[in-house]
């Protein structure tokens, strides 16, 4: 069944990447960027809108679901692409990794209103269309969790959102609403990476790679299949298969608490 997906990022790399797999399996997409000029070189599609915002500000969020709205009716999916980082600071900032003395509060601040507070916002106002329909999904790239322990501030947003996801997931098992996350599995052929990072590009993953493994979370298929985090690069079409899935974040530290006897 067609369904009206919310794709942020969705202008090139990773997010242009999806939006080719959504249309590809017959969704309308709302197609969320900040770069006017890269949302204005999207293939016309008549199941496409493209919508200029800026997610970093909580009005940029609310105004591109609106305009989502405004267009379809109803949003069904939101997958939370879009972000922020450590390239945008320097261009070389993928090998020679930021310090403390070098992210202010400003740089922290945008950081996390970007790739942490906006998939709060956008999932927070699709919800209760979600809830009526008893059907949604929701798809966060976060990151690897090698980076998550490197780089600042950008893993520490990504391990936020992971968290995140976890918690959406657990809130919103048995409502028809999925929260899984995807991530390439690896550094991935985009501007996201800067042209100084000293990596080669023929080395590294190409954004295709999240395109299978979108539409089949977005698929009838995966009803059922939530607050789990795929590999893309593993991926080969069966979310069972060996190194392709495992549980969003940590929880096998969770033995690690210490509670109030009958607590939670």
């Amino acid at each position: 069944m067609p369904r009206t997906i919310l794709i942020t990022g969705a202008a090139g790399g990773i997010g242009r990447a999806m939006v080719d797999a959504a249309l590809a399996a017959g969704h309308a997409v709302a197609a969320l960027d900040r770069d006017a000029a890269a949302l204005a070189a999207l293939p016309a599609h008549g199941l496409l809108h493209p919508v200029l915002a800026d997610l970093a500000t909580e009005q940029g969020c609310a105004e591109g679901m609106a305009a989502a709205l405004a267009r379809f009716g109803r949003v069904d999916a939101v997958v939370n692409n879009a972000g922020i980082g450590v390239s945008s600071l320097r261009p070389d900032a993928e090998t020679r990794l930021p310090g403390i003395e070098e992210l202010d509060a400003a740089t922290w601040d945008r950081f996390f209103a970007i790739n942490v507070r906006a998939p709060m916002l956008l999932l927070r106002a699709a919800l209760p269309m979600m809830r009526a329909a008893g059907w949604g999904r929701v798809v966060n790239n976060t990151t690897s969790f090698r980076t998550m322990l490197r780089v600042l501030p950008y893993g520490a947003t990504k391990s936020a959102l992971e968290a995140a996801s976890a918690v959406w997931a657990a809130e919103l098992a048995g409502s028809g609403i999925t929260v899984n996350v995807l991530i390439p599995g690896g550094p991935t052929d985009t501007p996201f990476i800067g042209a100084d990072s000293g990596w080669s590009r023929e080395a590294m993953l190409k954004p295709a790679i999240m395109g299978p493994p979108l539409a089949w979370l977005l698929s009838e298929e995966a009803a059922g299949f939530t607050g789990q985090r795929i590999i893309a690069a593993r991926w080969t079409g069966d979310p069972a298969a060996p190194g392709v899935a495992r549980p969003i974040g940590w929880p096998e530290l969770g033995a690690d608490a210490v509670w109030l006897q009958g607590g939670r």
